[in-house]
């Protein structure tokens, strides 16, 4: 008999089952998982890690290898509207029967073992792949890499697509440290992509010393612009590729591009895909929630940006972006952020700032939030709602025809947005 009928109640009651809500480690994963699954699996693996790029990678790499007409498997989070959303089998999040089905097999393989929210997911989610058969499956990291769930199984091809300040008080407070985190995921004889022309030295060194075999943007890959449009993706082995520009918004999209057709050209023996089929993929390859915007008289942009890389390159994409008006922000973070960082950027850009505190229950408390602010926003440009929903409400009734408004912050931040302008979304199954 099912502990649980709902998939709300099962994921209630994941959350309580281990004290902590973050607890690193591979030992309780593969407990469970010598008991539940095969010991190796049997479909080629990618798994992405990154401080950021890594979900837009995993998006593009999805999209390249649907146009070439193969069945994925893909497993990211966290989610914006649904849970379902952290799990999908050719590009359809799985059901909550599926979901359900999963947990069960799990809640009894575990014996006495806690597990974390997040592993209960990962562990699904590889279920639910090795009894659906896909062609290909692509894992993103969900913190680190090293002692991550998705460490667990072995990738085919590993990505790493950048490196930079966040998690610090799981990953270390330096470059350095979190380089040797994140290179955790590098297999012996198996390639490992560096989506970044500056990664930290280390990251390199560490995939050597694990023996994997680097390709590195700017090294190993390259890429760049066309003379008549559209970019060039280049490899050492002397293949050129001529592309269109990827939908996904900024430059730093072709590093991302740069990565995933790289992880794929190195698996190309067991998954043959042509040069159409990238090129399909890179156009048809979306991610909600990463400048994603919403035209009308208000013009929304969403973006989960919640480090000052993400604000970085959100503001080089509000550079390129034409705004009619007065562009104001709603800003909610979570407790282990560090909100300096990402106003800092996009102060040239924000007229007004409304402040808020999201549902999430690791949330920074918006007079938090407000002092850590004091010194970098002006007293009159922020206003403080301790509801995000108030929040959202009265930046859109200040704002006139042709304003845009700015969501940021956090996944939990922008899914309120997304609630708001898509409301059927977080509905569909």
């Amino acid at each position: 008999m099912s502990r649980f009928d709902t998939l709300d109640a099962w994921l209630s009651w994941q959350m309580q089952l281990h004290p902590k809500a973050i607890a690193l480690g591979l030992e309780r994963v593969a407990c469970v998982w010598a008991r539940l699954g095969p010991a190796s699996l049997p479909f080629p693996l990618i798994t992405v890690g990154g401080t950021n790029g890594k979900g837009s990678c995993v998006a593009m790499t999805e999209a390249i290898c649907r146009a070439a007409g193969y069945r994925t498997g893909v497993y990211s989070s966290p989610h914006l509207l649904r849970y379902n959303e952290r799990v999908r089998i050719d590009g359809e999040d799985v059901s909550d029967a599926l979901l359900c089905e999963s947990f069960e097999r799990i809640d009894r393989a575990r014996g006495e073992t806690a597990l974390t929210y997040f592993e209960f997911g990962t562990l699904a989610a590889l279920d639910i792949f090795v009894r659906s058969a896909p062609d290909v499956v692509i894992l993103e990291v969900g913190l680190g890499g090293r002692l991550d769930a998705v460490n667990l199984w072995d990738a085919d091809v590993s990505v790493v697509t950048s490196i930079g300040l966040d998690h610090m008080a799981w990953l270390g407070d330096s470059l350095d440290q979190i380089a040797y985190e994140k290179a955790g995921i590098f297999r012996p004889g198996r390639p490992g992509v560096i989506g970044q022309r500056d990664a930290p030295a280390r990251l390199r060194a560490e995939a050597q010393l694990r023996g994997s075999l680097p390709l590195q943007l700017g090294r190993e890959l390259d890429w760049s612009l066309g003379d008549g449009g559209g970019w060039i993706w280049s490899a050492p082995s002397g293949e050129r590729l001529a592309l269109p520009e990827p939908a996904m918004r900024g430059p730093f999209q072709y590093d991302n591009a740069s990565a995933a057709i790289a992880a794929l050209r190195a698996l190309h023996e067991r998954l043959p895909i042509s040069v159409n089929a990238i090129r399909a993929g890179l156009q048809r390859a979306r991610l909600p929630g990463r400048f994603q915007v919403f035209p009308g008289t208000l013009t929304w942009i969403l973006d989960v940006a919640h480090n000052g890389e993400a604000a970085q390159a959100l503001a080089a994409n509000l550079r390129a972006f034409a705004c009619r008006g007065r562009l104001r922000a709603v800003l909610a973070v979570l407790e282990d952020k560090s909100p300096e960082s990402i106003v800092g950027p996009l102060l040239p850009f924000v007229g007004d700032w409304f402040l808020a505190q999201s549902t999430d229950p690791r949330a920074m408390p918006v007079e938090v939030l407000s002092k850590r602010l004091d010194a970098v926003l002006p007293a009159p440009a922020a206003v403080l709602l301790s509801d995000l929903d108030a929040a959202l409400d009265a930046a859109e009734a200040a704002s006139e025809p042709g304003d845009a408004l700015l969501v940021v912050g956090s996944f939990t931040t922008v899914g309120a947005a997304l609630r708001r302008l898509d409301p059927g979304r977080g509905d569909r199954g």
